[in-house]
């Protein structure tokens, strides 16, 4: 297997650090280990643009045809390294040397591609094949967006039923707010209405990122709009990841945002969790 002996960090994420098209292992400050992530956008396409995505060239659209049988090769190759060669003591800081997740990420909106139900279907089936269902998760981290398609509610029930997650991102509330963080003018009831739908197919945690923006931290009519939208939601929800900025944005807009102090967050934090929901902080 192509490998650098450079060793992982939570600060660096990038997609070829094994020489894959479609798997990639990073370290998770949020999962706490490392995730082997599933990259179905590799042309860099998603359908929303998020001001403080990684992901260089970024652009408007889907990703190409996938090639399932060339992504279960790198699974199983990137897997038996991990779990029977040198990977974890070469590429992987003592203390973090535990494989927590496959997940859905990647350079775009995973469930835009077509084959997003047999993918899920071709990760649990190597997972069961290497006994790492179940400690293993399999993770799915999403913009919701596209819950209304049949194939991708099919597989997200794949992710319940094998016991996984899907980390549904909500940044903003308001239509306004999520147009100039996500690029994307969302009407509060669609997004309701998915993340139900969400909830109901597998365990669903919230991940909300936070910055400054120009030098200001959020506004408190956006904070209460999204307050206002977890609490309507707070009873089918597992929780909520709440994240600041790690690495640095590669969109346009990069030199207008800014790392919020661990104390925002935190204030943040605890306002959520008056509403009863478990909350997991990553400044």
């Amino acid at each position: 297997m192509p490998s650098s002996v450079l060793p992982l960090t939570v600060e660096d994420h990038r997609r070829d650090s094994v020489g894959m098209t479609y798997v990639y292992p990073v370290i998770s400050r949020r999962a706490g280990g490392v995730s082997l992530g599933i990259n179905l956008n590799p042309n860099n396409a998603c359908n929303w643009h998020c001001i403080y995505c990684q992901v260089p060239h970024l652009s408007r659209g889907g990703p190409p045809p996938l090639d399932l049988p060339k992504l279960e090769d790198e699974l199983r190759r990137l897997l038996q390294d991990i779990v029977a060669g040198s990977f974890m003591v070469e590429r992987v800081p003592e203390g973090l040397r535990r494989l927590v997740d496959v997940a859905f990420s990647g350079n775009g909106e995973p469930t835009s591609a077509r084959e997003f139900p047999h993918a899920v279907a071709t990760v649990a089936r190597v997972l069961r094949e290497f006994d790492l269902a179940g400690p293993v998760k399999i993770r799915l981290i999403t913009n919701g967006s596209l819950l209304d398609r049949n194939a991708v509610r099919e597989g997200i029930a794949l992710i319940g039923s094998a016991g996984g997650e899907v980390w549904f991102k909500l940044d903003a509330a308001s239509p306004a707010a999520s147009l100039r963080i996500n690029g994307t003018r969302q009407k509060p009831d669609a997004v309701l209405r998915r993340l139900s739908l969400c909830t109901a197919l597998c365990e669903t945690w919230v991940q909300s990122c936070f910055f400054a923006l120009d030098g200001n931290s959020p506004g408190e009519r956006d904070v209460a709009e999204y307050l206002g939208m977890l609490e309507t939601a707070r009873a089918k929800l597992a929780g909520v990841h709440l994240y600041g900025l790690a690495r640095s944005s590669c969109q346009i807009e990069a030199l207008r945002l800014g790392r919020l102090p661990a104390e925002w967050l935190e204030v943040l934090a605890t306002r959520i969790r008056a509403l009863g929901l478990t909350v997991r902080v990553s400044p």
